[in-house]
């Protein structure tokens, strides 16, 4: 979707959601996704598993546009997996939460899941750090007690983990498939919102409720893309 403006508001100073009540991730997520319809957001992308499963019905039923969210990719995972074990890598509000134990049940019935909550992950990602000894040495023993129960398929069930996949697949092996929503998020994106055929290409523009000399440097390493400024928003 070259043509659509993006508007992203990055919750750095309440991160990481997966400790925190849902109660309050919903209150944040309210504000927020407001805060972007006042700045023109057409559609709303809950860009994170921990949010979706706390708010999403809250913002779909008091936001005046369309509401995208997210959920680990248990399905996909599911109909893959070649000996019937699949492995969940996620936060612990996530997996505690109604939304997930319904993908279990309604996609993963006759297949093992095992579920691994990951604290720490999130948080080094926020800090840039995707590669390298000490990310592994924290990824090492939650990804440790999937591939110790036999999966075969390993779900990355929080949008952070997206940019650990290259460190997840290289601790799991050639052997394990490694699945996220990315894509899946993307299309479902597409199909609602479409694409604008002015050929001009959309703007970015990125805020946080953190500290923007923090955040700029992230986002730019993480999205390699040297051009990019955050701007201060707290809300």
């Amino acid at each position: 979707m070259p043509h659509q403006d993006l508007i992203y508001y990055a919750d750095s100073a309440y991160c990481p959601y997966g400790v925190r009540d849902p109660a309050q991730i919903r209150a944040r997520a309210l504000a927020i996704a407001r805060f972007l319809v006042e700045q023109g957001a057409a559609l709303i992308v809950v860009a994170c598993n921990t949010a979706s499963v706390a708010a999403l019905e809250c913002l779909r039923e008091q936001l005046p546009v369309p509401v995208v969210g997210m959920e680990p990719a248990v399905k996909p995972a599911a109909a893959g997996t070649r000996n019937g074990r699949i492995g969940v890598l996620a936060t612990a509000v996530t997996l505690s939460g109604e939304r997930y134990n319904n993908l279990k049940e309604k996609y993963a019935a006759a297949v093992e899941v095992v579920a691994a909550p990951c604290p720490g992950l999130v948080e080094m990602v926020e800090a840039g750090s995707t590669l390298g000894p000490a990310l592994e040495e924290v990824l090492a023993p939650c990804l440790a007690r999937l591939l110790d129960r036999g999966v075969d398929t390993v779900v990355l069930g929080s949008t952070h983990y997206h940019f650990l996949r290259d460190a997840v697949q290289k601790l799991a092996g050639p052997d394990v498939l490694v699945i996220d929503t990315a894509l899946a998020v993307a299309r479902r994106t597409r199909a609602v919102l479409g694409d604008r055929a002015d050929g001009e290409e959309g703007r970015t523009r990125l805020f946080t409720s953190g500290r923007a000399a923090v955040v700029q440097p992230v986002v730019r390493r993480l999205l390699d893309d040297p051009r990019l400024t955050v701007t201060e928003q707290p809300l």
